[in-house]
């Protein structure tokens, strides 16, 4: 059992959380008003706001004043900005994040917290609640499930074309010393850089598509030819990822009689592919290389303006580290991970190659005898 100590700090920050998710909520339910999601979102506000009544009054049975938990109001002044920045659907996934943290820190505090009787079946009920939250929210994600998977294609080409473009840059910058050689060489760096990922990136996904495209035309194939066997191999293969023989018996009767279950089961189960797993190449080119000059250009930008090598060598791994970092952000909530670490990672990384490709570039001029102005 946690002590009471622990059990307090939890209260007072689910209560904080529950307050601040429920201005949060009815914030953008402001902003969707007249959709679907929009009413969703009214109703989730409503919950998290009685879910904090509840906090308070488990607070105040141990004595502590509730009054003093107060929202932080620059939370709710984040999410609303991320939402008319970065749209609806990375917005959704941060969102989902919270509704599992909270999932995570009810349930250790019903298996290990100091409760009443009254106060675990409380909590039990908060739990569901934050259990359809997640639900709705995986609801809305599948609704823009395209547009997150090439938010993620544009994400890691900018990426690649940050920390390649900044080594190169910093490299030449250690080399020349005339800016502008060094943005022209970036310059032609990043561009090829950017058709090679482009049609790197179109060449994988379209080979990919070609194989599974053809993997579920067999699984169609074999279907119609061959019932009974893909019945008996489909049963194996369920009760060889756990099922009960009587529930893989019950599921493979009930796909039986509908080819389009049977399909699904069979390209899932024992091939593992899903139909949606299927990406358009032609998009995921287009969304990779074009970002990917979009990354490259930023750390180009100081050179470009002919300042000093001096003055453009640390604005370029500034404005590269701004942007690392906001790339970071957003691979970490697009892929439900740690924010900070990722952000972190994403500039150390970048950063670090640069600064050893500098000392490389560095190291050229003098053993070639390359004046640096």
């Amino acid at each position: 059992m946690q002590g009471s100590d622990w059990v307090i700090r939890v209260a007072k920050d689910s209560m904080r959380d529950e307050l601040e998710s429920a201005k949060i909520y009815g914030a953008l339910a402001e902003r969707l008003e007249g959709r679907e999601i929009g009413r969703k979102l009214r109703e989730m506000a409503r919950m998290e706001a009685s879910h904090a009544a509840f906090w308070a009054r488990f607070l105040k049975a141990r004595g502590v004043d509730p009054s003093t938990v107060r929202p932080r109001g620059w939370r709710v002044r984040l999410y609303t900005a991320l939402f008319r920045l970065l749209g609806f659907g990375l917005t959704i996934k941060m969102l989902e994040l919270g509704e599992g943290q909270a999932i995570a820190t009810y349930s250790r505090l019903l298996e290990g917290g100091d409760l009443t009787g009254e106060e675990a079946e409380e909590l039990r009920k908060l739990i569901e609640d934050e259990l359809m939250h997640e639900e709705t929210f995986l609801e809305e994600e599948s609704k823009i499930k395209e547009f997150l998977d090439h938010v993620r294609d544009a994400v890691l080409g900018m990426s690649d074309g940050l920390v390649e473009i900044l080594s190169v840059t910093a490299g030449l910058a250690g080399a020349y010393g005339d800016p502008i050689n060094v943005a022209l060489g970036g310059l032609i760096v990043g561009m090829g850089g950017a058709l090679s990922m482009g049609i790197g990136s179109y060449i994988s996904v379209k080979a990919q598509k070609e194989v599974r495209l053809s993997t579920l035309t067999t699984v169609r194939n074999i279907i119609r030819s061959i019932p009974a066997a893909v019945t008996r191999i489909l049963r194996k293969a369920l009760i060889g990822k756990g099922l009960r023989e009587e529930v893989a018996d019950a599921l493979v009767k009930d796909a039986a009689s509908n080819v389009a279950l049977m399909r699904r089961l069979v390209a899932e189960e024992i091939y593992e592919i899903k139909e949606e797993m299927i990406e358009d190449p032609g998009k995921a080119g287009l969304y990779t290389g074009g970002f990917y000059i979009l990354g490259a250009v930023v750390p180009l930008i100081p050179y470009f303006l002919r300042l000093p090598i001096s003055i453009s060598l640390p604005l370029s791994v500034g404005f590269a580290g701004a942007m690392l970092a906001a790339v970071g952000f957003v691979i970490a909530v697009s892929a439900g991970l740690s924010i900070r670490r990722k952000m972190l990672e994403m500039v150390a990384g970048g950063i670090g190659a640069a600064a050893i490709t500098y000392l490389i570039g560095k190291g050229a001029s003098i053993l070639l005898g390359i004046e640096v102005g």
